[in-house]
């Protein structure tokens, strides 16, 4: 009987890392696309959201709020789940190329240090709200406002469950 145990370098890579890799691609000829979120309680609109930004290149990057960033952001309560184990299911997604931690309320220096190609959020974000958008423009790249999977909500999802204690 053999017993596997876990890998011990399951991480983030750091923002450092991010954008060597992404640098890398880009001097391949190669297109990365970035998002970012909380990713908080995993959930199939999150699922289909991922698969369907990678399509749009050959790596996907993904920056998520730190748990600090996510209680300025969202409040006391958030995030239910800590950004390790965020980052370890986001990780092991085969569409997911990276995932870097990014502590400040809002994602605009990662996307400055990444440059990505691409920049996709969710379509409930406006077009002139979305941080980085300048960054990823100046340099001819795009924004992709993605339509989001109904019925898929975290804090739906959160709501339902304190309904059932």
């Amino acid at each position: 009987m053999v017993i596997l145990g876990r890998h011990p370098d399951v991480g983030p890579v750091t923002v450092d890392q991010a954008a060597t890799l992404a640098a890398g691609i880009h001097a391949r000829g190669g297109t990365v696309v970035f998002t970012n979120g909380v990713f908080d309680l995993l959930h199939p609109g999150h699922i289909r959201y991922l698969q369907d930004a990678r399509q749009l290149g050959d790596a996907l990057i993904v920056g998520v709020n730190s748990d600090r960033s996510v209680r300025a952001n969202k409040g006391r309560e958030r995030p239910i789940t800590p950004e390790a184990e965020r980052v370890e299911i986001l990780s092991a997604l085969q569409w997911v190329d990276a995932v870097a931690v990014f502590d400040e309320d809002t994602p605009s220096e990662i996307i400055e240090r990444i440059q990505p190609d691409v920049l996709v959020k969710g379509a409930d974000w406006g077009p002139d709200n979305i941080v980085g958008r300048d960054t990823v423009e100046a340099r001819g790249g795009r924004v992709v406002r993605m339509e989001l999977s109904k019925g898929y909500s975290t804090t739906e999802l959160i709501r339902k469950i304190k309904s059932l204690s």
